[in-house]
């Protein structure tokens, strides 16, 4: 792997797409990697600039075409789609066409009671906002990223549906919404005309939930997924096998996404087992994690994180064994019941 200095000028690797396989996003138009590269952590104000490129390169040469950013990935908020916008003027301005660009808005964002939710003024307010911060003329999907209980539905839809009639986004997606209200959006924005191209729900191993109605309404709809945490925060990988290591996320203090105290031993115990299973099926328990989320007919693609190229590489080569037996899933099945 080359890695690029700031001021070295980045030539994207002519081989990028050779290995590389994609999905069709639903009944769209729209092909997406197996793999993404999401910018939720390690973009932020105090994270290396040089490794944020060469991670964003590392992904472009390995074929992840799709880069997912939100208003407040950070820290602080803002900060990491700032990040991308200077790292993509500099490198990757040549390639915009090849490339699937998304953000979101919903959750808290700026102070007030316009800074967050699903109105028409905070969805097409952000928007403008993330589209300054990262200098580009246009998103390619843009999220509303989590329900809004206190705003009309309608409103939310005819928000997204303004921000593609108005030249903001091509597409539109939704996160974290339940299959009721998927179901609900999806009848909206087929009547205003935008169809909904994508939804991104958290998916892995440990969480399930997607599979209690909002796949069958995916599929039966026509929607692509893109799947984020398909890792657990790295609960599913090798790092926890032996304790908790100093650095780890978990180790971290005010940690809301993977603390410490989730690491019981009867967690910890399928953790080994799967673990066992993945050297088995000649994989990382990380590849495994990935494959396994991919198996769902319902994923078009899985949402990685990476704090180093490394990761990314090795999450690239978990598409070389994506298939799995009936007796692996049933394993798998019955470590997570035990």
């Amino acid at each position: 792997m080359i890695t690029h200095e700031p001021n070295a000028h980045y030539i994207a690797n002519p081989t990028r797409y050779k290995n590389m396989a994609y999905e069709r996003c639903g009944r769209s138009g729209i092909l997406l990697p197996k793999l993404s590269l999401g910018l939720w952590q390690n973009f932020g104000e105090n994270d290396s600039r040089v490794n944020a490129a060469n991670m964003l390169h590392t992904a472009f040469d390995s074929g992840l075409t799709h880069f997912d950013l939100a208003n407040n990935y950070g820290p602080n908020y803002g900060a990491a789609e700032s990040t991308f916008g200077s790292i993509f003027k500099h490198d990757l301005t040549p390639y915009r066409d090849e490339l699937i660009i998304s953000s979101k808005a919903g959750y808290d964002m700026w102070p007030g009671p316009y800074g967050m939710g699903g109105s028409r003024k905070y969805l097409v307010s952000s928007c403008d906002q993330s589209l300054q911060r990262t200098g580009l003329d246009y998103f390619d999907i843009f999220y509303h990223h989590c329900m809004d209980a206190d705003t009309p539905l309608e409103e939310t839809m005819q928000a997204l549906d303004y921000i593609v009639r108005s030249g903001r986004a091509l597409y539109v997606g939704i996160s974290n919404y339940q299959p009721q209200q998927t179901q609900q959006a999806i009848k909206i924005l087929q009547d205003l005309g935008t169809p909904l191209l994508i939804h991104q729900p958290r998916y892995n191993l440990f969480d399930r939930w997607i599979e209690n109605g909002l796949t069958e309404v995916l599929k039966t709809e026509g929607v692509g997924s893109i799947v984020f945490s398909p890792l657990a925060q790295g609960l599913l990988t090798s790092k926890y096998l032996n304790g908790i290591p100093k650095d780890s996320r978990a180790a971290q203090e005010h940690q809301i996404y993977l603390a410490e105290k989730d690491l019981t031993s009867a967690k910890i115990s399928k953790v080994k087992a799967l673990n066992e299973l993945a050297q088995q099926r000649g994989q990382s328990l990380a590849q495994m994690a990935i494959a396994w989320a991919l198996n769902n007919e319902a994923v078009t693609t899985c949402l990685i994180g990476a704090s180093r190229p490394a990761q990314i590489l090795d999450s690239v080569n978990a598409l070389n064994k994506l298939d799995f037996s009936q007796q692996e899933l049933t394993a798998i099945n019955n470590i997570l019941k035990e």
